[in-house]
């Protein structure tokens, strides 16, 4: 009999650890985000610095939004939208606030869409050197123009193209991420570059005699992006009521800068803008963006115009090979967030 006992006593072990392992699994599942000092839960936004994308955000965060309605938000810049996709895909935030990758990764599987920012019709730009001899996107064929690939510049330049009747094929399109990609063509590496403001600022410092050969707004509406937030998956199915409160903020702050936005400017400018820009830069570049209402958002929503636009941008990703098959936009955009929010935001105001 002695013989089993050390038998006896590894199983006995094994089935105290699996115990432990249940009870350790089932308290992460539980633990939910950390809390700040005052109680209130805290939600990691990873965000694109550019106005069109990070706002909201900003305002809701200065003026206290956020924390009015329970939450409290701690945001991490990214550069691109790829890079961000991949960190909400990782896990490494829990809602990312994106451009035109919003219509790309979530269609394949990557976060849900709940709430859209605005339209961007005039964010991109295509810049090209001064003895490059590019003066029209047509002059482009046969050339080489470096963007970050599937992001909001490059679904421009995809459509610019299109629109031109040049073939992508014809030149040699250079993938990297935007910082890198608007320091190589400042440096005289490449004769071309599609970028998305601020970025424009780099080349017309560095690079005074460059030429902005086209923007978006000559595209219209085919160019232009729907901007938003995603959530992570796992975050989207646990917290539903924290994502309801962030738009519970949202809709305080996109009322704020309708209706009064030179001071809602002033603060998004003094909080995230003034060590790159003047605030008439900033005061210009939003116009770069078109906003809704609350009640013309509500509108969209619910009338499937709202998804009806990611469809048609994500369409383009089809085309430049960023995802293999077209998805129903309804299986990964969740209207409801929105819809809910707004109808205790009408009853409040």
């Amino acid at each position: 009999m002695r013989g089993h006992r050390p038998r006896r006593i590894v199983t006995a072990l094994f089935a105290l650890l699996g115990v432990l392992t249940l009870l350790t699994s089932c308290a992460l599942e539980t633990s939910g985000p950390r809390t700040t000092a005052e109680g209130l839960p805290v939600i990691k936004v990873g965000y694109l610095h550019t106005l069109a994308v990070d706002s909201h955000m900003w305002l809701g965060i200065e003026e206290g939004l956020f924390e009015k309605h329970g939450v409290a938000l701690e945001p991490v810049k990214f550069d691109t939208g790829t890079a961000l996709s991949q960190a909400l895909s990782g896990g490494s935030v829990d809602v990312a606030v994106m451009g035109a990758v919003l219509s790309s990764f979530p269609a394949q599987g990557v976060g849900k869409v709940f709430l859209a920012n605005d339209i961007e019709f005039d964010t991109a730009q295509l810049w090209a050197a001064p003895s490059s001899g590019i003066r029209s996107v047509a002059d482009l064929k046969g050339k080489q123009v470096i963007t970050a690939s599937g992001t909001t510049a490059h679904v421009f330049l995809h459509n610019a193209l299109r629109a031109e009747g040049v073939d992508p094929s014809s030149l040699k399109i250079i993938n990297a991420d935007l910082p890198s990609a608007v320091s190589a063509f400042v440096s005289g590496q490449v004769p071309a570059v599609a970028l998305w403001v601020p970025f424009d600022e780099t080349v017309e410092k560095q690079m005074p005699d460059a030429r902005m050969v086209a923007s978006a707004k000559d595209y219209y509406p085919q160019s232009s992006i729907v901007g938003g937030w995603v959530a992570n998956n796992n975050f989207h199915e646990a917290n539903p009521d924290l994502l309801s409160k962030i738009t519970g903020a949202w809709l305080e702050a996109n009322d704020l800068l309708i209706n009064d936005r030179q001071r809602a400017l002033t603060i998004v400018h003094d909080a995230a803008y003034a060590g790159s820009q003047s605030l008439d830069d900033t005061l210009r570049r939003f116009e770069f963006a078109r906003l809704y209402t609350n009640d013309e958002w509500a509108r969209m929503y619910a009338s499937g115009d709202l998804e009806r636009q990611i469809g048609d941008i994500e369409r383009i990703f089809v085309e430049i090979g960023g995802i293999d098959k077209y998805v129903d936009p309804a299986e990964f955009v969740d209207t409801s967030i929105y819809t809910n929010s707004y109808n205790n935001w009408k009853v409040g105001s």
